[in-house]
């Protein structure tokens, strides 16, 4: 099998289901972003100081294939049986956090991203999280996205910043806390 197809050379693709929609359609926009965040929690999973994690980030990124395949279905024509996310899902990222929260320093303040590129991949990580989160919801406002769809994201993208929040504590990085400049009157 060719992995080209040369179907979308004209600027379409199709949905799981068989519809016909343009490449710069919100539900691709949507699926696109979860598959880009895929990418970067694989990243993520790369680097070294991310070994502990790894089987919770694998876990993360089946659920995106999860994710993006429930997003890459046409809600009112596919027949097709995607896998189920599961409130379970959630709960394993709440968990880990709160072992995280168990052994990291109180939050006092906003920290800026960075310190090691390590840490750096997982923010960027996050931000994709958010993006895609924000996608998701603006399809959810206009066709069909299953609730759980937006929770994932939105509590991997909180497991996304703990996790960096680790990452300084297990390199011995300093986090950098945001300092706002106030004008002086």
């Amino acid at each position: 099998m060719k992995i080209y197809t040369k179907t979308g050379d004209k600027g379409k693709t199709s949905l799981i289901g068989g519809t016909r929609v343009s490449k710069s359609h919100l539900r691709i926009e949507a699926y696109g972003t979860v598959d880009e965040l895929n990418s970067y929690i694989g990243l993520l999973s790369d680097q070294p100081v991310n070994k502990p994690h790894l089987a919770v980030l694998k876990e993360i990124q089946d659920r995106l294939f999860t994710i993006g395949s429930s997003l890459a279905s046409d809600p009112e024509k596919s027949k097709m049986k995607i896998p189920d996310l599961l409130e379970t899902d959630i709960a394993l990222l709440e968990s880990e956090m709160d072992k995280m929260n168990a052994v990291l320093p109180e939050l006092r303040a906003f920290v800026l991203p960075g310190g090691h590129s390590s840490i750096s991949f997982g923010h960027i990580a996050r931000t994709v999280c958010r993006r895609a989160e924000r996608m998701v919801i603006a399809l959810q406002e206009v066709d069909f996205v299953a609730d759980l769809v937006v929770q994932y994201l939105n509590r991997l993208s909180d497991y996304l910043f703990t996790l960096c929040r680790a990452m300084h504590q297990d390199m011995d990085i300093a986090e950098t806390p945001w300092q706002p400049r106030m004008d002086k009157k």
